[in-house]
């Protein structure tokens, strides 16, 4: 009988995810040779040839695919067993690893990590600013117990299989104008038709804020944007209005209060939003996860209460 080590499976889980030995070990922090060691003793363990050439690289074979499906199952049920037996104890403990996008993490996650702080001084917070496709490796992998990403009305994320979706918050978009725009002046709902010939600024291309900024001004003005400006950072967007007069499109959470330079205006033809939307791991959670996430909606609500 084949007695697995817990340890190695989670290599050849690593390695199932990322693809390449060299991804493999920046992950867990080892060399490329330890890493290639660690699963030659598997190969050795199992009596199964696991990995074959492929150009300069390796890839699974059947073998090595098969066992790192029930790798899979395996690492759940250790998580499983650990979540339940940290749950006999009567003090909430442990270590909980979160993610999320800029304005996630300023006004959800580091609110709800200084709450934890006091109600649970045992649990150890760790947050991570990252990009959902950064992010979801790391949470399918065990990397990361919680990330909080955002969707836009009519591009909603994908939903991979083994993951939780729950949707904690939901916002209006608000353009962002220079505060001499002529459509800016009356304070009133400008509308996107009226942005024609406008400079637009946007993240990348392929990301959810750049489709939907792109799809918003096709299906309301009838217009390609003039995307000139692209930045994932809200305050490098915003500080694009200020210097070069383009227009940005932006949620709630990332627009300051009271900027003289700057004229926030809803959208005139539609409501477009955006949804906050939290991912977990499917299976048993253990306490300090649980906590946390009951704090993440308190946070939630508290924000819907202060708009």
């Amino acid at each position: 009988m084949v007695e697995f080590d817990l340890r190695r499976l989670r290599f050849l889980r690593e390695f199932e995810e990322r693809g390449t030995l060299g991804a493999v070990a920046a992950a867990l922090g080892y060399s490329p040779s330890a890493v290639s060691q660690q699963l030659a003793v598997l190969e050795k363990e199992v009596g199964a040839r696991l990995f074959e050439k492929a150009g300069r690289g390796v890839r699974l074979t059947d073998a090595g695919a098969l066992l790192a499906r029930h790798a899979r199952v395996l690492l759940a049920t250790a998580e499983a067993a650990t979540a339940d037996l940290a749950a006999l104890g009567d003090e909430v403990r442990g270590t909980v690893r979160v993610s999320g996008l800029q304005s996630a993490a300023r006004r959800l996650l580091v609110p709800t990590a200084a709450r934890m702080m006091a109600a649970h001084p045992r649990v150890r917070i760790e947050v991570h600013e990252l990009e959902l496709e950064q992010a979801l490796p790391e949470l399918r992998l065990g990397a990361i117990d919680l990330v909080i990403s955002d969707e836009y009305d009519g591009h909603p994320r994908p939903r991979p299989e083994g993951l939780r979706f729950e949707i904690v918050y939901e916002e209006p978009l608000r353009l962002v104008l220079p505060a001499s725009h002529p459509l800016a002046r009356d304070g009133a709902p400008v509308p996107i038709a009226g942005l024609r010939d406008e400079v637009w600024i946007a993240s990348s291309a392929g990301t959810g804020q750049h489709l939907m900024l792109v799809g918003t001004c096709r299906s309301l003005g009838g217009y390609e944007p003039d995307l000139r400006h692209f930045a994932y950072d809200a305050e490098v967007q915003l500080e694009l209005v200020r210097s070069t007069g383009a227009i940005a499109l932006l949620p709630g959470l990332t627009l300051p209060a009271g900027d003289p330079a700057l004229a926030i205006r809803d959208v005139a033809e539609a409501s477009v939003g955006r949804r906050l939307v939290v991912l977990t791991r499917d299976g048993q959670q253990a306490p300090a996860l649980t906590a946390f996430l009951s704090t993440v909606r308190e946070q939630a609500r508290a924000l819907s209460r202060d708009v």
